[in-house]
């Protein structure tokens, strides 16, 4: 499916759009947009926490300075992670959960910013504590936060997390609509975007509206202003109604971007069960305008694929203790670097550089528990690469 504008979501989809999309604004009635924290909303007051009869949404104000020649809008859903303190344990097993921020595109963000990068987040949260703490860990790691959105008549989205004994995880998710599926088109911030080197996102944002009209609309308009689009699908199942809509969701935007990041599970996903490690298979999604395509193997590194040349890059060896935002990590691990040169997709050997550069980013990720609060600073993995042992 091409990117294209689409308006809002009123009751239901558009006549337009495929019906491997549900709705979730049916009964959203109006939203008011102010550009403050103060409402200003002349509807009567919410009458219970889950009505839609008159919600207000507004923008936070306290949006940091940025260096446009570099800066990475990241686009999505940010939440709370729930991380069981003690793995190998299933969610009734588990004695407690760590708080933690989460979402991969907010991950993302906050990964270029601690980087030394700039970024920005585009997303909308619920007012309320989980919400308002959201919006100060992106300003508390510099990430600039103009594009984020309050809603009073959703929840912030939880998302409970399962950790194996082998640090990989199983996710249990709140959303019945939490906040950042509500993110409407006339809510984004368009000059941000415009402003952006690379405009990076998920799917997630395209499982429901009014959230997948905003997510057309904000790479359109991203494209249109010759911006590049990095995406990277982060499949998670359980959120959409069934195998079939999250192959074609995730498939409906794959021809619009430059640069793709995708895992061995979804390739094999994506191609029907085909051989991830095959060169062969993973070119079947490699699309004519596509810039640079990744694939992550954990603690094995990482392949990438251009028009010209094609190899893998080796991990960092780690003791890994929760895998919850490595391939984030290693998204901003790249992006960082190609918001600065776009040149690495020409040069082989600095794009090797690059990506040895971002593996160790995913890998001192996995080290701590949680996405946001593990993200490493540049200064850790560089020191990680001077001892690395491959």
């Amino acid at each position: 499916m091409a990117l294209h504008a689409a308006a809002p979501c009123n009751r239901g989809l558009r006549s337009g759009h495929s019906s491997s999309f549900p709705t979730a604004c049916n009964g959203r009635r109006r939203i008011q947009v102010a550009a403050s924290h103060s409402h200003l909303s002349s509807c009567s007051p919410l009458r219970a926490p889950r009505s839609r009869d008159c919600v207000t949404a507004f923008a936070v104000t306290d949006d940091l300075p940025m260096d446009n020649s570099s800066l990475v809008v990241c686009f999505g859903e940010m939440l709370i992670d729930f991380v069981p303190t003690t793995s190998g344990l299933s969610l009734v097993e588990a004695p407690a959960f760590k708080k933690a921020p989460g979402g991969a595109p907010a991950n993302v963000a906050v990964g270029i910013a601690r980087l030394g990068g700039q970024s920005a987040f585009i997303g909308k949260v619920g007012e309320d504590e989980f919400g308002y703490l959201l919006a100060d860990v992106l300003k508390k790691n510099n990430v600039n936060n103009r594009g984020l959105r309050f809603d009073s008549g959703a929840r912030t989205a939880l998302a409970f997390v399962t950790l194996r004994s082998d640090g990989e995880r199983e996710f249990m998710f709140y959303r019945n609509p939490s906040a950042d599926m509500l993110l409407e088109e006339r809510e984004l911030d368009l000059d941000l975007i415009r402003k952006a080197k690379i405009f990076h996102y998920g799917s997630i944002s395209l499982i429901a509206e009014p959230c997948m009209s905003a997510h057309l609309a904000a790479a359109k308009a991203a494209k249109d202003a010759g911006v590049l689009l990095s995406y990277d699908p982060n499949l998670r199942l359980p959120l959409w109604p069934s195998a079939e809509s999250a192959r074609n969701g995730i498939l409906s935007i794959w021809d619009a971007a430059d640069i793709i990041k995708i895992s061995e599970e979804e390739i094999s996903f994506l191609t029907g069960g085909e051989n991830p490690y095959d060169d062969n298979v993973v070119l079947k999604l490699f699309h004519p305008n596509l810039k640079l395509l990744l694939v992550t193997e954990g603690p094995n590194g990482s392949r990438y694929y251009t028009k010209e040349f094609s190899g893998r890059v080796a991990g960092l060896k780690v003791e890994p203790v929760d895998t919850t935002g490595a391939g984030d990590a290693f998204v901003a691990g790249i992006l960082s670097q190609l918001a600065i040169d776009v040149s690495l997709f020409e040069d082989e050997g600095r794009l090797r550089e690059a990506l040895r550069f971002a593996n160790a980013c995913g890998a001192l990720t996995v080290t701590g528990r949680g996405a946001i609060p593990a993200l490493p600073t540049r200064e850790l993995v560089l020191n990680a690469l001077v001892n690395a042992v491959v």
